[in-house]
C-alpha cells in the first residue's frame, strides 16, 4: 500500500517531497476493474508533493504496461500507458469556493494520503475508450453473430443513403396506381 502523511509533507522543511516507486496493483484494484483492464505489469509512479495553504499538491507521472479487452472484440490488447495527474489533498470538507476553483480536491482522513488508489484510478481513467486489437485497425474487422453485425459509422451512413423511406414508398405506388388510371 502507497501512503504518505499530510502532516509530513506539510511539516516538511523541504519544499518538494520526491517520491520515486514501482507500484504493486492489489487483488482489489483488478477485482474492481475487470471489465477494463486484464493485467497491469511495470506500473511506476515518479512525482513531487508540496503544501501549499490548504492543500497538500501532488504532480504526479505514472508509466505502466497493461492488458486490456479490445472495445470490439473484448480480445486482449497490449497498451502502454504514460501520463500524468494533479491532486489536491486537504485534511477538512473542502469549502465550495475551492471546490470550485480546483479541479480535483481529495478530502483525507487520518493524516494519511493514499497514494495506492490514486495511481489506480488513474491508470483506468487514462484508458482510451476505444482499444483494438493490431488485426481490427488493419482489416477494419467488426463482430458479428446470427443475425446481427456491427457497421462501420460509414458504411451505416451509406447504407441509410440508399433506404427508401417506407413512407414515400407507399406514396410512390399510391401516384403510380394514379398515374396509371
Amino acid at each position: 500500500m502507497l501512503e504518505i502523511n499530510f502532516s509530513k509533507i506539510m511539516n516538511s522543511a523541504e519544499p518538494l517531497t520526491h517520491i520515486e516507486r514501482d507500484v504493486e496493483m492489489r487483488p482489489e484494484f483488478f477485482n474492481r476493474s475487470k471489465e477494463l483492464l486484464i493485467d497491469a505489469q511495470n506500473v511506476h509512479l515518479s512525482g513531487d508533493l508540496f503544501y501549499q495553504e490548504p492543500f497538500v499538491t501532488g504532480n504526479f507521472h505514472i508509466t505502466a504496461d497493461l492488458t486490456v479487452p479490445s472495445s470490439r472484440s473484448l480480445k486482449p490488447v497490449d497498451y502502454h500507458e504514460d501520463f500524468t495527474f494533479i491532486e489536491n489533498y486537504i485534511d477538512r470538507k473542502p469549502t465550495k469556493e475551492e471546490l470550485e476553483d480546483n479541479d480535483t480536491i481529495v478530502q483525507i482522513e487520518n493524516d494519511v494520503i493514499d497514494l495506492q488508489t490514486a495511481v489506480e484510478d488513474n491508470m483506468l481513467l487514462n484508458i482510451p475508450t476505444t482499444i483494438l486489437t493490431p488485426e481490427e485497425k488493419t482489416k477494419n474487422i467488426y463482430p458479428e453473430g446470427k443475425g446481427w453485425e456491427v457497421v462501420s459509422e460509414s458504411a451505416f451512413e451509406e447504407g441509410k443513403k440508399n433506404q427508401i423511406n417506407p413512407a414515400f414508398a407507399k406514396l410512390k405506388v399510391l401516384l403510380d396506381n394514379k398515374d396509371n388510371k
